[in-house]
């Protein structure tokens, strides 16, 4: 069975969003130092990298991680391909026949030098979300960074989403992922009072 990974690897100096916090993992004991293991300490945003986004993130009333249902980030999963976009609308997704797709993953390439903060992205256009709820979809991941814009104050696609029970998943990695039916796992950490979580995010073929 094919398993592709569609994390991002965290790695210190890797991209996060302008003003967020910097990655980093240090030893806080060495070996040599505790005289039997090395213990890390990580510092991140709970949007590094591959995340989801708790409504709480963006809607004061919205449920927190730790009040999200997992079974939405786990279960069969679409990935479409669709590149040269600079937005994602009902007219695109419709030729793909997706209804009954509950977790569908949009594969766009625009984010090819990872080691950088990209300056713009492709982001999902408001229209297509009824659309979305009509076929019966409960999770939209992206490769890139969000499903807005990278200058939006007003996060219309991530309200949008919310309004209709769509829950979203940035930053995953579908490169080298043929378009197809997968099943996917991407698990939240359970984080108390969380706005998102960083995921481990994996597809298997079947």
């Amino acid at each position: 069975m094919d398993v592709f990974d569609i994390t991002a690897p965290l790695v210190r100096g890797m991209p996060v969003w302008p003003g967020d916090t910097p990655y980093q993992f240090n030893l806080q004991w060495t070996i040599d130092q505790s005289g039997s293991v090395n213990v890390g300490r990580l510092t991140l945003s709970t949007h590094t990298g591959t995340h989801i986004d708790a409504p709480y993130h963006f809607d004061e009333t919205g449920k927190k991680v730790h009040q999200l249902d997992l079974r939405t980030y786990m279960g069969p999963a679409r990935v479409i391909h669709l590149p040269g976009r600079t937005t994602i609308s009902q007219a695109d997704l419709l030729p793909y026949g997706l209804r009954g797709v509950e977790r569908l993953l949009i594969r766009t390439d625009a984010w090819q030098g990872r080691e950088e903060f990209p300056q713009t992205i492709p982001h999902l256009s408001p229209d297509a979300v009824p659309l979305l709820q009509e076929i019966g979809v409960r999770l939209l991941g992206v490769d890139v960074p969000s499903i807005d814009p990278i200058d939006s104050k007003e996060l219309a696609a991530h309200h949008a989403l919310h309004q209709h029970g769509i829950h979203i998943l940035e930053g995953i990695v579908l490169n080298h992922v043929p378009e197809g039916d997968y099943e996917l796992i991407a698990l939240p950490l359970p984080i108390v009072d969380g706005d998102g979580s960083p995921v481990r995010a994996v597809l298997r073929a079947k």
